[in-house]
């Protein structure tokens, strides 16, 4: 029996001990484990982000080398931290602060001290980090973004947060991600792969080398290089004409859904938002509650689309049978309803067809038009639903499930939304307003842009999208396959020769472009606001849709100007020139290019605030930049001419 169990004490302390070595051996040796050993130092090695380039080949986004102080608590010693603190450029304050949270992160690993330090602040420190225990530095690509404009397209990279390590496991603190534009919605493809070192130290917690040789050692894997759909010069061209004023342009090949460019006004310079810089430039964008540079208006600015929205009306009646193009409404300076008139433009007494309706942009006309549509069947409960299927058919009233970043649904109201406001009696003159693109109706200019390229394309359009190309990858098939609206294809025809004629005889005649035939509509549209508790109404804003040419378009724009006036004062004379600056590649029309260079608003936008109207000669008028300014931006236009050619 002894005998017995001193065998089975020997077999068990054997199985015991060949277990252990097994787990140090090979459990302890795999990869998985590597992460946990305290005995092993680990140094991610980061990949370069892809590359972006315009739809010309253009380069628009990429990397420059950058360098991270990186600290591991537990193994910082005494050494002068006033001297090291200078180095870094930050004071004692920071340090201490910089230190007690990344003990709070974790005493044994590695946390970002000073991230992104420049190639300058690199090199004078590297020689004297031996003398800072528990500090190395890491070096990490950094973007770099080739040009000056497009920031609310590109985006930018920043550190990642909590929730962001939470959602991905990919991330870890001190890490970078895209955090708006291409930058963020293609992150998954641009961001590669990250590497890691495992470095063996010894009793003494000194690096004595690579583990086992590097045998675990993996490689960063290069992010994959995009093609956005953006002509960088178009781009360019239109922040141009945008400058000293505040909307949105969007401009899409009908043919494709790319979209060409993408203006958010005011903008700002994309590099603003690299480097050790980075946090403050951001936080004084942020909180610039005024101007507003970081929103993105051309996706998110959600307003009334005004007389644009007279198109879709003209659509739904012909599709729906209570108009033809030849039936005429008569204009008495407006359209009275009840005891109440909406007021038009027109001389009175015109009697105007659906062309000649479009042509002078007929209140009248299309309030009658919408009551009939509404009317159709003697319930205008049913006959709303009707009308807004048919509207958001276009793409308007929803998301446009694009691969932007950020955007806005808009409204298209149907009878449920009204409910709460007219629970029982529902009438067609309740909503009169929506007629002429105001009331409850509301859009962003890349859900106008859309809707103006379906019906460039004569009733379909393709998802507008921003990626034209991914390396060694296809694009989605979402954004190359149609999307057909509720109205058929014959009714396209006769609204678009009303948007021809607003161009040859209508509101934008004195907007026409010689050789192409564009065909748009302008749009005003009344603006409020609360200023002091009081609503106040402001100067209109200015909005165009148009497309061009007429016969296989090739662009597609929206444009909206805040406080603009109205349709054709400035948002048309932008829409003409980027036109034909796509169409041709030059511009005939410089006395538009000139008049906008030399017109700012930024005056009206500071009366809410101010108070006081922009008055020269004892009569309001728009303000003239300043001479310094005109020639920075004829400058501007010379370079960017230059570089076109």
């Amino acid at each position: 029996m002894r005998r017995l169990l001193l065998f089975f004490l020997v077999l068990l302390s054997g199985i015991t001990f060949i277990g252990r070595l097994f787990y140090l051996q090979i459990y302890k040796g795999s990869s998985d484990s590597l992460y946990e050993d305290n005995a092993l130092r680990k140094v991610w090695d980061y990949p370069k982000r892809g590359f972006v380039y315009d739809r010309n080949g253009n380069l628009l986004v990429g990397n420059q080398p950058s360098y991270d102080v990186m600290v591991i608590p537990r193994e910082v010693d005494s050494f002068n931290i006033e001297e090291f603190c200078k180095l870094l450029k930050i004071d004692t304050a920071t340090y201490a602060k910089k230190l007690d949270r990344a003990k709070r992160h974790s005493p044994r690993l590695a946390s970002p001290f000073v991230p992104q330090l420049s190639k300058e602040d690199y090199a004078i420190l590297q020689e004297k980090m031996r003398k800072y225990k528990g500090f190395y530095i890491q070096k990490r690509p950094l973007r770099k973004y080739e040009t000056t404009i497009g920031a609310n397209v590109l985006g930018d990279i920043g550190e990642v947060n909590n929730r962001d390590i939470n959602k991905d496991p990919y991330y870890q603190l001190g890490d970078l991600k895209g955090k708006q534009g291409v930058e963020a919605s293609y992150e998954n493809l641009l961001r590669g792969k990250k590497g890691i070192k495992f470095i063996q130290k010894d009793r003494f917690n000194r690096d004595i080398g690579p583990y086992k040789g590097g045998k675990f050692d993996t490689i960063p894997e290069q992010g994959r290089d995009i093609t956005i759909t953006i002509d960088a010069h178009l781009q360019a061209y239109g922040e141009l004409l945008m400058q000293n004023k505040r909307g949105g342009v969007i401009a899409i090949e009908p043919a494709s859904g790319e979209i060409l460019a993408m203006v958010a006004a005011p903008t700002y310079d994309p590099n603003l938002l690299v480097g050790r810089k980075r946090s403050k430039n951001f936080t004084k964008l942020y909180y610039d509650s005024i101007a507003k540079p970081l929103f993105n208006r051309s996706l998110k600015g959600v307003y009334e689309p005004g007389s644009p929205f007279k198109l879709m009306n003209a659509l739904i009646a012909l599709q729906e049978g209570v108009m033809t193009p030849e039936d005429k409404v008569t204009c008495y300076a407006g359209y009275k309803y009840g005891n109440r008139f909406m007021k038009c433009h027109c001389h009175r007494g015109r009697r105007n067809d659906l062309t000649s309706g479009i042509q002078e942009s007929c209140n009248a006309y299309f309030a009658t038009t919408y009551r009939k549509i509404l009317d159709k069947d003697g319930n205008a409960s049913n006959g709303i639903d009707t009308w807004s299927k048919h509207a958001k058919s276009f793409g308007l009233g929803q998301y446009l499930n694009n691969d932007l970043h950020v955007g806005a649904k808009g409204r298209i109201p149907d009878r449920a939304y009204y409910k709460n406001i007219y629970p029982r009696t529902f009438y067609s003159t309740y909503t009169i307003s929506n007629a002429i693109g105001q009331g409850e109706v509301a859009t962003t200019p890349i859900q106008l842009a859309n809707m103006t390229a379906a019906i460039a394309n004569r009733g379909y359009y393709l998802t507008p999208h921003i990626i034209k190309s991914i390396k060694n990858d296809t694009i989605p098939r979402f954004f190359t396959t149609p999307k057909y609206t509720t109205i058929a294809q014959q009714h396209f025809e006769p609204v678009i020769e009303g948007m021809h004629h607003v161009y040859t005889k209508g509101t934008a005649k004195h907007l026409q472009v010689k050789g192409i035939d564009i065909c748009g509509k302008t749009g005003t549209v009344e603006n409020f606001a609360v200023v002091d508790s009081i609503r106040k109404q402001l100067t209109d804003h200015s909005i165009f849709v148009a497309f061009a040419p007429k016969v296989n378009p090739k662009i597609a724009i929206a444009v909206f100007v805040e406080n603009g006036y109205w349709g054709s004062r400035f948002a048309g004379k932008v829409a003409s020139l980027m036109i034909e600056r796509h169409i041709k590649g030059t511009i005939s029309r410089t006395d538009l290019e000139e008049w906008l260079l030399k017109h700012s608003l930024e005056n009206e936008y500071a009366k809410p605030y101010s108070g006081q109207p922009f008055a020269i000669n004892g009569r309001t008028q728009l303000q003239i930049v300043e001479e310094h300014e005109y020639y920075r931006l004829k400058e501007r236009l010379h370079q960017l001419n230059k570089a076109t050619k």
